[in-house]
């Protein structure tokens, strides 16, 4: 069985300038084919706009506000919203109120399949 706690994890700033916590990923568990991240961007920042070409992405949006935008189509989003970010998907994301949300990456995100213009 494996259990991690979010407050054992210690944040860190990913490739595209998002904070966040591998709650479950190669990093700290047996994982294979996914990873799970909870994510925090202060109000007024925005990550990079970037893809991934190996990883299809799912964000679970906690807390806050913020403009979601996936190949040049943007949309307002807020808790309780879940977007899905196909694997070489261009995409960003604004926070409007601070942001906090779950990063669901299959096959587990890694830094070395970031990539921008």
């Amino acid at each position: 069985m494996e259990i991690r706690n979010r407050e054992a994890q210690a944040p860190f700033t990913t490739k595209d300038g998002s904070t966040i916590r591998s709650l479950l990923d190669r990093s700290n568990a047996p994982v294979a084919g996914q990873s799970l991240a909870e994510a925090t961007l202060p109000a007024g920042c925005a990550t990079d706009r970037h893809y991934h070409r190996l990883s299809e992405e799912f964000y679970y949006l906690l807390a806050g506000r913020g403009l979601m935008e996936i190949d040049g189509a943007q949309r307002e989003v807020g808790p309780g919203d879940a977007i899905l970010i196909p694997a070489g998907a261009w995409h960003q994301i604004r926070a409007l109120a601070p942001l906090r949300f779950l990063c669901c990456c299959a096959p587990p995100y890694a830094h070395d399949d970031t990539y921008f213009a």
